[in-house]
């Protein structure tokens, strides 16, 4: 049992589900590539703190994919089906309040990965974020800050994982390069290694192309890092703890525990690689530290760190016990609130996120505020009227209300097409990959034809939920770019007034000018509410509020 770092400040007015001196029990589960982990914690608002009550972790191999579809197999899903049966039935068993679940890389890569999602769904009544390989490094980091104490210095964090490796640089109050690369340890494994113990030519091979595939992104790091700067690099997940245990059990004879905070060499691991390219499989379960289920893919693993240390320049590498999954736990409590002070940075990660890209691709920001201030304000005063969507969708309809109009960065044919493009391949950072997409749709369909079945992007939306909120919330941004068809301002606010019985909704505008008649907006309004009116099944009439 470990208690959580922190001592922060808290925000009680976010506290909505919970008093002040509840404690809460909270689940976080990871399905990664090799394996599925989950975090039990108990959170103490009052501090705000969390200690690990539990942990459960099955090697899954989720990864180990159909080498001529890609596609995820039947017997790694069954099971990841049963080893989320059973941390959904921990979880239960220690009343946990919430369940929170993240899948990474197998998921997003696999042709099938979002049908198994929507399986765990139906089956389990599992709702499962999908996150991109960068929300994945900044979970990841956000894991580390939990448990260490950067004493105001920078650090490189590294992560590997089963399809991919994370390698960041970070500071205590903000991420200031995140990255993500497809090199993991069952993946190198199963495409690279077929003999065993492996052939001089296949441990070439596997260390040149690691190399290679990490080059680019520890160069685009170093351009973040000032010539005078004096990092440490942390490594976090299964790979290097066991690499750590492996090295503790030879220099030391024992395993330190805890285990967090242990620091080998480069040569140490050096050292490690070079005992164990010599071994068999069955060989390798025997050496002290490595487990039977890891001793497959350890190698790989292995290499990948030595090669990243190597470009990195780094000597020493420190092993972090907190990863991804206390990671999901921290932007957790950022976002219900339960955090301020020396997170507060990363509390508004989406806004700054979405604000970079934004001026990333040139957009007009004070037409594209006022866009977003009129969807809120519609969607504020109808809330609970015509529909009953949540501050979470009011999140992702601002965003996609800033950004709707960066398509016209490509061309301004279409550019509403070329919107969904931009921000679903953007890697906005606070947000799952089901979100993007919603985000993605909602700025597709602000202009032009209304969703349709036939729409390749509206198909990617998996439920009918999803559906409904894109095809609800997309004409309120309809009506939000209509009051602003001269893009000058023209409107200051918008007060809308609903008539239940005689399904009428009409849209008071306050003009910014008196001498304003704003006969441009009013007409767009007139075309644009159509698809308004089919959606909420009402009428729609504006007027001028002097």
């Amino acid at each position: 049992m470990t208690t959580s770092t922190y001592q922060l400040q808290t925000n009680s007015k976010q506290f909505a589900n919970f008093t002040e001196a509840e404690d809460c029990t909270l689940a976080a589960i990871d399905i990664g590539t090799n394996s599925i982990h989950m975090v039990i914690v108990k959170i103490q608002p009052s501090l705000p703190a969390f200690t690990i009550i539990a942990r459960e972790k099955d090697m899954v191999r989720l990864g180990h994919r159909d080498r001529q579809t890609g596609y995820l197999t039947n017997e790694a899903m069954e099971r990841s089906l049963k080893a989320l049966h059973r941390c959904q039935t921990l979880a239960k068993s220690f009343q946990a309040d919430s369940l929170v679940a993240v899948a990474t890389s197998a998921m997003r890569e696999a042709p099938n990965g979002r049908e198994f999602l929507q399986h765990i769904e139906t089956e389990l009544q599992l709702k499962v974020d999908l996150i991109s390989g960068q929300e994945e490094a900044r979970r990841i980091y956000l894991g580390v800050l939990s448990a260490v104490d950067f004493n105001r210095q920078p650090r490189l964090l590294i992560d590997i994982g089963g399809g991919s490796t994370e390698i960041s640089l970070v500071e205590t109050h903000e991420a200031r390069f995140l990255s993500s690369t497809k090199v993991g340890a069952v993946r190198l494994t199963q495409d690279f290694v077929s003999t065993d113990p492996i052939s001089d030519r296949e441990f070439i091979t596997l260390s040149a192309y690691i190399r290679g595939m990490l080059e680019r992104p520890i160069e685009e790091l170093r351009e973040h890092l000032q010539p005078s700067e004096v990092v440490k690099m942390i490594g976090t997940s299964g790979t290097i703890e066991t690499l750590a245990e492996m090295h503790a059990m030879a220099k030391l004879g024992s395993t330190p525990n805890p285990i967090h905070g242990y620091k080998f060499s480069l040569k140490g691991l050096d050292q490690l690689i070079k005992q164990m390219r010599e071994l068999n499989y069955r060989e390798r379960s025997n050496l002290p530290g490595l487990a039977d289920k890891r001793a497959e893919i350890i190698l790989a693993g292995a290499i990948i760190l030595r090669e990243a240390m190597d470009l990195l320049g780094m000597s020493e590498i420190m092993l972090c016990e907190r990863a991804l999954r206390e990671g999901v736990i921290v932007d957790w409590m950022l976002s219900h609130g339960f955090i301020e002070s020396r997170l507060s940075y990363q509390s508004s990660i989406r806004e700054r996120s979405v604000m970079a890209i934004a001026k990333k691709y040139r957009v007009n920001l004070d037409c594209c505020k006022r866009t977003a201030k009129f969807s809120l304000e519609i969607f504020d005063q109808l809330q609970g009227v015509l529909h009953k969507w949540d501050t979470e969708v009011r999140e992702m309809l601002w965003a996609a209300a800033i950004l709707h109009n960066c398509g016209l960065y490509i061309s301004h044919s279409a550019h509403h097409k070329h919107s969904y493009y931009l921000i679903r391949n953007a890697e906005l950072l606070g947000f799952n990959e089901t979100q993007l997409e919603i985000v993605a749709n909602f700025a597709r369909y602000h202009r032009k034809s209304k969703p349709k079945k036939k729409h390749h992007s509206y198909q990617n939306l998996t439920s009918k939920s999803e559906r409904q909120m894109v095809c609800e919330l997309s004409a309120i941004m309809r009506l939000a770019v209509a009051l602003d068809r001269r893009q000058i301002g023209a409107i200051a606010h918008v007060n809308c007034s609903y008539d239940a019985k005689a399904k009428h909704l009409t849209l008071n505008l306050i003009p910014s000018h008196n001498d304003d008649s704003c006969e441009l907006e009013l007409w767009n309004l007139q075309y644009k509410k159509e698809i308004f009116e089919e959606e909420f099944g009402v009428t729609v009439s504006a007027k001028l509020q002097m």
